[in-house]
């Protein structure tokens, strides 16, 4: 039997951005021949333990500005912080052809996500080791992927089912306030350590690619990446050799971050 859908598929809030300004402080690296963004936290910053992110990012891939710059601001946090880069190079915002086909392009996407993800995830373990902490954060597309792992954050989630908030997940703007109440009780059946942040008055999509101009996207945007840093502090995992990833690996924990701007509810087509 189909999972309920709780967050829909992509619409057009979740290919538009607002590009930002920065300078990127992390590197490019190839792990298991899957282009990452590495950003590792300053020296004054070194912590005891290993703690490593796993950024799934959205449909503009990790090395989109935007992303780099939140990847950075968690690598500020001390966490060491790895974007991969399911895209392969080819995220969605570099196809400005008329006749681009957007749904055949996210058909790819997914399937070439998940036949990677699992040997970049092994490869991830292998880099950094078994004893190490590790949580997973993920933007739109990557929220179904997060949401398989461990302790984690999404922020305007998509591609939710139900199934996905039972094995435990996290929720976004693509999902209507129905749909947010569904995930709670989810959440509070399986007994899972949940946050909820739902911001009015923004777009979906706000936690990365909303116009830092406006005050209240800029502090919102903030506010969504200082609470994913500090849950991420609170609920570290370590990882396993098993998963629900076929070969890959898993994570222990019930404990999900979720990101909604409320301000897209009202916005019932789109999805992100």
């Amino acid at each position: 039997m189909t999972s309920p859908i709780l967050a829909g598929a992509l619409g057009e809030c979740c290919v538009t951005a607002v590009k930002h300004e920065g300078t990127p402080a992390g590197k490019i690296d190839i792990i298991s021949g899957v282009p990452t963004y590495v950003s590792e936290p300053p020296a004054a910053k070194a912590v005891d333990k290993t703690k490593v992110v796993l950024y799934l990012a959205d449909v503009y891939g990790p090395m989109y500005i935007n992303n780099q710059l939140v990847q950075d601001y968690f690598a500020s946090q001390g966490f060491i912080v790895v974007g991969v880069d399911y895209f392969l190079g080819d995220p969605v915002y570099i196809h400005t052809e008329p006749d681009f086909d957007r749904p055949a392009w996210m058909e790819k996407s997914k399937r070439q996500a998940k036949e990677l993800m699992p040997r970049w995830l092994n490869a991830i373990r292998e880099k950094y080791g078994e004893d190490v902490q590790y949580s997973a954060v993920g933007y739109c597309f990557g929220a179904p992927f997060v949401l398989d792992l461990a302790a984690r954050a999404i922020a305007h989630p998509a591609f939710l089912t139900e199934d996905h908030f039972k094995n435990i997940k996290k929720i976004d703007r693509t999902f209507p306030l129905e749909s947010r109440r569904r995930a709670e009780d989810i959440l509070i059946e399986i007994k899972a350590s949940y946050c909820f942040q739902v911001f009015s008055g923004v777009k979906h999509g706000f936690a990365l690619r909303g116009d830092p101009n406006f005050g209240d996207t800029r502090w919102a945007k903030e506010e969504s990446a200082r609470g994913i840093a500090n849950w991420i502090h609170r609920f570290v995992v370590r990882l396993r050799s098993q998963s629900n990833y076929e070969g890959s690996i898993d994570m222990w924990g019930r404990s999900e971050f979720i990101v909604v701007p409320l301000g897209c509810i009202v916005e019932r087509g789109a999805v992100r």
